[in-house]
């Protein structure tokens, strides 16, 4: 017998799933999921790029929605749109590393304002949020880093997934109707890479586009609009037109669900960067810490990772070296080591224009060398190595096979908690009870007023 489409299969495992079914450690993580989330948000709201979301989304209009830390009121899709803009706009919100995924920053604004529009509880809007992380990282995963390969992003591709079927349990779908969720936001699954070469600001879009994809196509599917059947398998399906001839097998996206979880192994970040460069500002911290080097002291660094990777954060090299903005800095391997260790840390500060028109980290920066990594766990784990020469003749090597944050080095709950009290300022005190205990009582719409500005 022919085994079932994917998308039916995931349907029917969500339309089934309830907060008994989930296991006492992922409710615990997805509520600090959620914390890191909102955290990160709460810390981009007076950033300018903040500042010009919040107009362009105004002018498409007003609703009853709102947004996290700020007092903006928008229609649900706009609602989500910005909260997915504060969540990613600092690049430093979480990633799934298998799928190179950045889960929440679409599946919390798309279940908030699904949540929301449609009367849920917080129960509901947990339940949703965890299953939209869930799939969304199976379909990233699939790809095994492929998507970032041929140059998509796999944030606003993988999450308009995960995000459709939270948007259409929320809205009240079966199985059939979260089926045809995933199959119409097919159509609409996007986000390319192209950022990378100037430091554009498209990919801070790409996780609210995720969303708004997924509220549309859960009002499609409860208007019945077919879509395709083999949306994720089939001869020009998600994996066929995206992955461009490498190899892939989609049944690996449906594989133990409901008995092995994917949010357990998304990882937090300790640092405001691309995730490719964590183990290099780990590295090179570690190295300057151990060693008490200056940086007069440097004649060379060089960094050795996996070209997939490299192309994001090192290429072009020249450009690199003098990045233009913040976000640049952000995706720049050579200005995060010169940073480290010129600052002996990386945290916002290193990305201020203060930071990027330093000419001690800018002299650093064009001693970074680039070389290839043929122990590079990637994509599994993002690895570094890092080998440091001195004018005195000392070469200093550390090698950083797991970033911390991964699965195999996760970043602990207390940990959690402290980057988001960094990050909430003020408003840590109160916010910080009310999200470890979402799901316990009251409704999705009190929940996010409680979130607002």
């Amino acid at each position: 017998m022919r085994p079932a489409p994917i998308a039916e299969t995931v349907g029917a495992f969500a339309a089934r799933t309830s907060l008994a079914d989930l296991p006492a450690e992922v409710l615990d993580r997805a509520r600090h999921l959620v914390l890191d989330a909102v955290g990160v948000a709460l810390a981009a709201g007076e950033h300018e790029f903040t500042r010009r979301a919040r107009r362009a989304l105004a002018r498409l209009g007003t609703g009853d929605q709102s947004v996290l830390g700020l007092p903006d009121r928008l229609a649900p899709r706009e609602a989500a749109m910005l909260n997915a803009v504060l969540v990613h706009g600092l690049d430093f919100d979480d990633t799934h590393s298998g799928a190179v995924t950045h889960v929440s920053a679409s599946a919390l604004p798309t279940a908030l304002a699904a949540a929301v529009q449609h009367g849920r509880s917080a129960e509901d809007l947990l339940v949703a949020y965890i299953l939209a992380v869930e799939i969304s990282a199976r379909v990233g995963k699939v790809s095994r880093g492929g998507f970032h390969t041929v140059g998509f992003h796999p944030t606003g591709v993988a999450g308009a997934f995960g995000s459709a079927v939270a948007a259409a349990k929320l809205s009240g779908l079966d199985s059939a109707g979260i089926t045809t969720a995933q199959q119409i936001v097919g159509s609409m699954a996007s986000g390319i890479l192209e950022f990378l070469e100037e430091g554009a600001w498209t990919k801070r879009l790409h996780p609210g586009w995720a969303a708004n994809s997924a509220l549309t196509a859960a009002a499609f599917a409860a208007e019945d609009w077919p879509g395709p059947p083999l949306v994720y398998e089939g001869r020009y399906g998600l994996y066929a037109t995206h992955l461009q001839g490498r190899e892939w097998d989609a049944t690996e996206l449906v594989q133990d669900l409901g008995t092995r979880w994917e949010l357990l192994d998304t990882a937090v970040k300790p640092f405001p960067s691309c995730h490719f460069t964590h183990g290099f500002a780990d590295a090179v911290l570690a190295l300057h810490e151990e060693s008490g080097f200056s940086a007069a002291d440097i004649e060379r660094i060089r960094c050795f990772i996996h070209p997939t990777p490299g192309a994001a954060v090192c290429d072009p090299i020249e450009r690199k070296r003098v990045p233009q903005d913040d976000y640049d800095a952000k995706f720049s391997l050579p200005f995060i080591a010169a940073a480290c260790v010129s600052r002996g840390r990386l945290t916002l500060s290193e990305f201020t224009d203060e930071a990027l028109a330093d000419q001690e980290i800018l002299r650093l920066a064009q001693l970074v060398e680039i070389g290839d990594d043929p122990e590079s766990r990637y994509p599994h784990a993002y690895s570094a190595a890092v080998e440091i020469t001195l004018h005195d003749g000392r070469k200093l090597f550390r090698r950083e096979s797991v970033h911390r944050g991964h699965p195999e080095r996760p970043l602990s709950h207390a940990d959690i908690r402290e980057k988001f009290t960094s990050n909430a300022g003020p408003r840590a005190k109160t916010v910080l009870p009310l999200v470890l205990s979402l799901g316990e009582r009251g409704d999705a719409r009190s929940f996010a007023e409680s979130l607002a500005g």
